[in-house]
């Protein structure tokens, strides 16, 4: 009984891919399951080498030289895919126009990153929060629909509801760097009476100052959080 809705669940989906086959969100192809073709899938750029800290490329393995000098509030950070060409298109699409098939490939391939780290999993996924005018004006938050499939492929807990974002801010995107610190500043609040895992990973779409994650992981470890790690699907460069 237990396996009936997965069972048909999959013969609707086959179904469905056989009368609308899917297609690729870039160029019109034949799509997989990454709603993407092999050809546009492999093309995405991908950060070849990173910083373990910060996850901005760097030309030799190890440590940036600001992370060295200036540690984040965070352990690690993971971003495969560089903010440009087909990636920002992605992600805008998926933002901002509400096509949330777009989000499909971007929370596979951070996933596949997962996969292919030798480390030890979180105990649960932080979704950013957004504020709920903006939840109730875009319909969804975007760091939530990444983390959802995530965490049911990992087994890991996704925590939408433990962090509020308590104030409405203007969208970092339109602010200079120097100004982003601030328009966060004192914006994330931990639930009454909730408790934290001792490792989580926050989960965010654009990984770019890293002001809002820098925010929110020293939130976190106030509260009992021993590591905090960034999960994002890609990096601005």
């Amino acid at each position: 009984m237990s396996e009936k809705p997965s069972w048909v669940a999959n013969v609707a989906g086959s179904i469905t891919n056989w009368l609308l086959p899917r297609r690729c969100l870039l160029c019109g192809l034949p799509a997989g399951v990454s709603h993407l073709c092999v050809a546009c899938e492999l093309a995405l750029p991908r950060v070849a080498l990173a910083c373990p800290q910060c996850a901005v490329p760097v030309v030799t393995p190890g440590l940036c030289a600001v992370c060295l000098q200036h540690p984040p509030p965070y352990a690690a950070a993971l971003a495969p895919l560089v903010y440009t060409g087909a990636v920002r298109y992605l992600l805008t699409q998926f933002k901002y126009q509400r096509r949330l098939s777009c989000g499909v490939p971007l929370a596979q391939d951070l996933l596949r990153a997962v996969y292919e780290r030798d480390e030890t999993l979180p105990q649960a996924l932080i979704p950013v929060p957004i504020h709920w005018r903006r939840r109730a004006e875009r319909g969804f938050n975007q760091s939530l629909e990444l983390a959802r499939p995530m965490g049911q492929a990992l087994g890991i807990a996704v925590l939408d509801d433990d962090v509020r974002r308590v104030r409405a801010t203007v969208p970092q995107n339109q602010l200079a760097q120097d100004e982003r610190v601030a328009n966060v500043r004192g914006v994330f609040v931990l639930r009454k009476g909730v408790i934290l895992p001792k490792h989580v990973a926050i989960v965010d779409d654009v990984l770019t100052t890293g002001a809002t994650v820098r925010e929110l992981a020293k939130v976190l470890r106030k509260q009992g959080c021993e590591r905090v790690e960034v999960w994002c699907a890609a990096r601005a460069v």
